[in-house]
């Protein structure tokens, strides 16, 4: 591309930016509610994927080994069971520890005072890289010399499972449902032009003018359109999250809730707003013009 087509192309785009000022203001406002809107569902699925590996991790495997084993025999199994692949950690609670666990978590510790610690058995807690594979490593586990039995929450790891996988399937589907929006009010935005300019396209074509001589000017005007409605959207995300964490901090109740810090997802958020702004402007503008070429 020339030189002086390349400045040609960028002043008709931000020409035409302007002659429809007020349809640009309006698709960029758009842009902007349906990236806040997707990027905003983007962050909640984030933190629900991030709440559901911290539970996931905290949902433990209980290894329960044979009561004839001494306190040294028992801790050498553990050896055998962090070898698993799918063993994230295996740790170690002597017969007293448990007992002592156990006496802590009742109502009135007092009543139990008199138990002895050997009617508990040394035990693992076993914590997994991928809990979906939990009946897979139970049986690894349970082959294991020494190992009595094995205490797990199958049902709730299953949960979970299907929980994210709801997750990722309505967060595919909204991120489609926005970007189509969003393509398809680019496109409307560049055909208001482009009627005005009918009359225009069709002698440029006749006097022998290439279909991309033609398009470049409207392609950079949905690019702009898209990349200030990314620009604009970003910011606003950003505040907007950094509100909802300091007015959630506010309340109480609401302590326990943990959320990622914006400054760990900045840059991909930055990234993933540019290049659908990007997208969505081209991919309007390239949609909207094709039939005023057929002349």
């Amino acid at each position: 591309m020339k030189r002086n087509n390349f400045l040609y192309f960028i002043k008709e785009g931000v020409r035409d930016l302007f002659l429809h000022g007020f349809m640009s203001f309006a698709a960029i406002c758009v842009i902007v509610a349906c990236l806040v809107i997707m990027g905003t569902f983007v962050l909640v699925m984030m933190n629900i994927q991030e709440a559901i590996i911290n539970l996931e991790q905290d949902n433990e495997i209980l290894v329960y080994i044979d009561d004839t084993y001494a306190e040294s025999e028992a801790k050498s199994v553990g050896s055998q069971i962090n070898m698993i692949e799918n063993v994230l950690e295996a740790s170690f609670i002597s017969r007293q520890q448990a007992m002592e666990n156990f006496v802590e978590k009742q109502e009135d510790p007092d009543l139990f005072a008199g138990v002895d610690e050997s009617t508990f058995r040394h035990r693992f807690s076993v914590r997994l890289v991928d809990i979906n594979l939990m009946a897979d490593t139970l049986t690894e586990i349970e082959q294991i010399p020494g190992v009595a039995r094995t205490r797990a929450d199958q049902k709730v790891a299953e949960g979970f499972t299907a929980v994210r996988s709801i997750v990722n399937v309505v967060s595919g589907v909204i991120i489609v449902v926005l970007f189509v929006v969003s393509v398809f009010i680019i496109s409307n935005t560049v055909k208001l032009a482009l009627f005005s300019r009918r009359e225009e396209i069709s002698i440029m074509k006749m006097v022998g003018a290439t279909n991309w001589f033609i398009r470049w000017p409207f392609v950079v005007e949905g690019m702009l359109l898209g990349l200030a409605g990314a620009l604009v959207s970003f910011f606003a995300e950003w505040g907007l999250y950094e509100l909802m964490i300091a007015q959630v901090n506010k309340v109480d109740t609401l302590e326990i809730l943990e959320f990622i810090p914006f400054a760990n997802v900045l840059m991909p958020m930055a990234l993933v707003f540019g290049v659908i702004g990007f997208l969505v402007g081209v991919g309007g503008s390239l949609l909207s013009i094709r039939k005023f070429l057929k002349v």
